[in-house]
């Protein structure tokens, strides 16, 4: 088939094609794209459509297929979509719900190892900044920073070993 027998035969229906494309997809834009991508199709197939009988309803079927394809393929993104999106709320609760966890071990501490621990992980002093605004030795922070760091670790375990305890019991 040449390029002006290809013209003549196939590349005039592109108009229809359109149509029809933009009626499943409801996108001139998307509409446009499948018309394209098809004759570009064609041309690459251009000396088996010869011997397709009615060309008309051989392309329009194409188009109806390939719109098909596209609608199913957006179908899957948008479900990947959601799913990673719900993925990444719960990740996102799960994480505000362990920080509050967290920030209430904190103060349940004694004063001087809350204090210390919010100046030291949360503030970011450093050790010596922290021995001067409270006015004790840089081995008694460290001492109460570690105490206090530990307290907050076991209370963690607690809720943990809870939780799985929970989970176990309903048989998860």
């Amino acid at each position: 088939m040449t390029q002006d027998n290809f013209k003549q035969t196939v590349y005039i229906l592109k108009d229809e094609m359109y149509r029809f494309a933009k009626k499943f997809l409801m996108s001139a834009d998307e509409a446009e794209d499948v018309v394209m991508d098809l004759m570009m199709k064609f041309w690459q197939k251009k000396d088996e459509l010869m011997v397709v009988e009615n060309l008309k309803s051989f392309a329009l079927r194409s188009v109806k297929n390939e719109c098909l394809n596209r609608l199913k393929h957006h179908e899957v993104k948008l479900g990947f979509a959601s799913q990673t999106r719900h993925q990444s709320e719960l990740y996102q609760i799960e994480t505000n719900n362990m920080r509050e966890q967290i920030l209430g071990f904190i103060n349940q501490l004694p004063e001087k190892q809350k204090m210390v621990i919010h100046l030291k992980d949360v503030e970011e002093y450093e050790i010596s900044e922290i021995s001067e605004i409270m006015e004790m030795e840089e081995n008694a922070v460290r001492v109460n920073l570690m105490r206090a760091r530990q307290k907050v670790k076991e209370s963690i375990n607690q809720l943990y070993a809870y939780e799985n305890r929970q989970i176990q019991g309903l048989g998860i």
